[in-house]
């Protein structure tokens, strides 16, 4: 019962999402507007108030931090090696390699709360804080190969310093780890008006993905879709469980690694594609694809 008590919740929200769009109930300004607040405001209010709260069971994210950098580095290079063989355009590609790797934060973060609690959102935020940066140079790098190349050496200069250093989530997990080791904690005021924020955090989230989704370019964009979502939901999965082993991670971190190997592409990959001109509709393809199958890939994590 665990994995219909944990995922069923999360898909019924993105089903809602997903219809009030199609009622038109909610409006593509709306859906741009909640995704903002929640990426700018309150996710990364919540990381630094869920890792600043936890406590640390002993057991450390060094060897989960390696294994989730050599798996999703290991992936990368398969999605350039399946771009350069399976047929990829150099307009598809950079949609195509993200979404084998890059991982949706906000359904990560709510099965780890049902899941794993407190201690599983440290092991969490340490994670998507160190493997951040590293997945947005990967982004950029493949992005600007293919399609940036009428950008200027400042322009990618720009967007290399911004994938590093401006991403609100990595900054929310910085504090909340500082906050977390310091032993100072949050007077009630604050708990209270965090618990608040982060009360409607992740429903807001959860809506605004299945708000996005689209049906419109399945059958068009089928075949690299469906090869990406093998990538993100099979190989890094099957990767990811091997690094573990390797680095004998156990307890919380391992069941923690593999909700992040299992979780389906960020919603993130469209506006990244946009702004360096890659296929959206494969971006807007992919996420659907990959957003509904991890629903078999989350079941078989949690069930191990």
């Amino acid at each position: 019962m665990i994995v219909l008590d944990t995922l069923f919740p999360l898909f019924f929200m993105l089903m809602t999402g997903a219809v009030l769009k199609q009622k038109g109930w909610t409006s593509d300004s709306f859906l741009k507007t909640c995704d903002r607040l929640v990426y700018f405001i309150f996710f990364p209010v919540m990381l630094f108030w869920k890792v600043g709260t936890s406590v640390s069971s002993g057991e450390s994210s060094t060897g989960l931090c390696l294994a989730g950098f050599l798996a999703v580095g290991a992936v990368f290079l398969l999605s350039l090696a399946y771009i350069r063989k399976g047929g990829v355009t150099g307009f598809e590609a950079g949609s195509f390699s993200q979404a084998s790797y890059r991982f949706n934060t906000y359904i990560g973060m709510a099965v780890v709360v049902a899941v794993l609690g407190e201690e599983g959102i440290r092991h969490f935020g340490i994670l998507i804080g160190f493997l951040i940066p590293a997945i947005n140079v990967m982004a950029v790098s493949v992005l600007i190969w293919y399609a940036g190349h009428d950008l200027d050496r400042g322009q990618k200069l720009r967007f290399f310093v911004k994938a590093l250093v401006s991403n609100p989530l990595i900054l929310g997990c910085a504090g909340g780890i500082l906050v977390s080791r310091s032993g100072i904690g949050f007077p009630a005021f604050l708990n209270n008006t965090f618990a608040l924020i982060s009360s409607v955090t992740l429903p807001l989230a959860l809506i605004s993905i299945g708000g996005t989704l689209s049906f419109s370019g399945v059958a068009r964009k089928a075949k690299p879709s469906l090869a990406a979502a093998g990538f993100k939901l099979l190989v890094l999965p099957v990767m990811g469980f091997l690094m573990l082993k390797l680095f004998g991670v156990t307890g919380v971190p391992f069941k923690t690694g593999m909700i992040f190997f299992s979780l389906p592409t960020s919603t993130a990959l469209y506006v990244l594609s946009a702004q360096l001109n890659s296929d959206l509709e494969l971006a807007a393809t992919a996420i659907m694809t990959s957003t509904m199958l991890s629903f078999v890939s989350l079941s078989v994590a949690l069930l191990l």
